[in-house]
């Protein structure tokens, strides 16, 4: 077997093991956050170096081609992206930092699992790791009510959508008898016609619309992201849905657009995510849980990309997981640089931010535009992509409701803005200081949001190639 092709996730297997070794030691927070950036730094290498192998291995139950790649390298960016945020880990009891910074690194190795696993219990089984990995993340907040509260109830909402997921699942294996997905490729287009196959497809579906937030799987998203230490709570908006993408894209492409009802199914899903996050967003005034019913609203545009189910919804739903990541992340920097002592940040705090950091302002700026859909954005270019595949499809109707959408979501994108911009704060706040490097990646996230939606053609290009690697 070739052990190269494991390359990225030998180096966080390596990464989470020396994280376990720190984790039985006394604790040292500078130490430890130094040794966690230099190995995601690591991985972002060894994601980037690898992203031209392909073959299969373990018995043809994992596949490492191109589009797992892309997607595994998107993970080890976002992976380095986050650990950067935990430069001071506010939130998070400093004798846990270990604990999170390997809880991390597991919950990433099983997201990049996830992209390659071509098995249904390699699916299964990454899928529980990865959840799993965010519950105790999520329980590791300072404050233990608060964490212990959100974390229990994020669990059992979780639990149950992976025993529907295990129950489609078994559905599934019972008609068509076959558990490797290029079997079921061969067997399922025929069988959609019976209804225990679009049932098992569907409820199988729900395990995984649960990690994308999508209604009406979304009622964990505002508490976990509120109960959520800030940089766990950016690894769960912004990397986490890269995964779920992943996934996702794999799933449906076994139905090779056989399906009606399953197309009804997912119209019916985008069509409420949509709607319900953006009017739900709006009567928000916790960040945290304001990005949480974006997101909601966001995977309903994923959606309407992958139920095209044709190669230019898929590169379009790719794209716009990849624009996801930029945008989210570069929100959830800037609360989690202006939030104090880790806390959670009301958007009224906001007020003032233009003075006490400029480049903080801009970045939150840029971010919104891009979630808003205003050009020259990479959200920009995503929707538009987006919407061109749904268009080749004959959804017109569709596309008319996620437009109007998008101008809903303008309104309380602007109220982040008109605080950070407008608003003078109630009492007088210090200036933000930032070192050089968290300088240098706000400026990074404002160039790739703005320089994406310029020339979207490299990323596009890519993602195109990719998903030609589906069934």
């Amino acid at each position: 077997m070739n052990w190269i092709l494991l390359t990225p996730e030998l180096t966080l297997l390596l990464a989470a093991a020396l994280f376990l070794v720190l984790a039985c030691l006394k604790p040292d927070p500078r130490r430890d956050y130094q040794l966690a950036v230099s190995m995601a730094a690591l991985t972002v290498a060894a994601g980037i170096a690898c992203a031209t192998m392909s073959g299969d291995l373990f018995n043809h139950v994992y596949r490492v081609d191109l589009f797992s790649q892309v997607f595994k390298a998107l993970l080890s960016i976002g992976f380095f992206l986050v650990i950067f945020l935990c430069d001071d880990f506010q939130g998070v009891a400093p004798t846990h930092h270990g604990e999170g910074y390997f809880l991390l690194a597991v919950c990433t190795l099983s997201m990049m699992m996830l992209a390659s696993a071509v098995h249904l219990l390699a699916i299964v089984l990454a899928l529980e790791l990865s959840s799993y990995s965010l519950y105790i993340l999520v329980f590791l907040r300072r404050d233990s009510r608060w964490g212990m509260i959100t974390g229990l109830r994020y669990f059992l909402v979780g639990a149950s959508a992976s025993a529907i997921m295990l129950f489609g699942l078994a559905l599934i294996y019972g008609v068509t008898g076959a558990v490797h997905v290029d079997i079921l490729i061969q067997r399922l287009p025929a069988m959609l016609d019976r209804p225990m196959v679009v049932t098992g497809l569907l409820l199988t579906l729900a395990g995984f619309f649960f990690k994308l937030a999508v209604f009406p799987f979304h009622f964990w998203a505002p508490e976990a992201y509120q109960g959520a230490p800030n940089p766990v709570a950016a690894f769960i908006a912004a990397v986490s849905k890269v995964a779920a993408v992943a996934i996702l894209l794999r799933i449906i492409s076994l139905a090779q657009g056989n399906s009606d009802l399953l197309t009804r199914g997912l119209i019916a899903m985008a069509v409420v995510s949509m709607t319900v996050g953006n009017l739900a967003a709006i009567a928000q005034r916790d960040f945290k849980r304001l990005m949480a019913f974006s997101s909601v609203a966001h995977a309903g545009y994923l959606l309407l990309g992958m139920l095209c189910m044709t190669p230019a919804g898929y590169a379009a739903a790719m794209f716009y997981g990849a624009a996801v990541l930029v945008m989210k992340y570069t929100c959830f920097m800037v609360m989690t640089r202006v939030a104090e002592d880790g806390g959670n940040l009301q958007i009224d705090e906001l007020a003032g931010l233009h003075r006490r950091s400029p480049l903080l302002a801009l970045a939150l700026m840029m971010a919104l535009f891009s979630l808003g859909g205003i050009p020259p954005t990479i959200g920009f270019s995503g929707k538009l992509i987006i919407f061109v595949a749904a268009m080749q499809k004959g959804y017109l109707v569709l596309v008319i409701i996620a437009m109007i959408n998008v101008v809903i979501s303008l309104y309380y994108y602007l109220l982040v803005l008109k605080a950070a911009y407008l608003d003078e704060p109630t009492r007088p706040r210090p200036a933000i200081s930032l070192t050089i490097p968290a300088r240098l990646v706000a400026v990074v996230m404002i160039v790739l949001i703005v320089g994406l939606g310029f020339y979207p053609v490299a990323l596009l290009d890519l993602v195109q190639a990719a998903v030609l690697r589906l069934p």
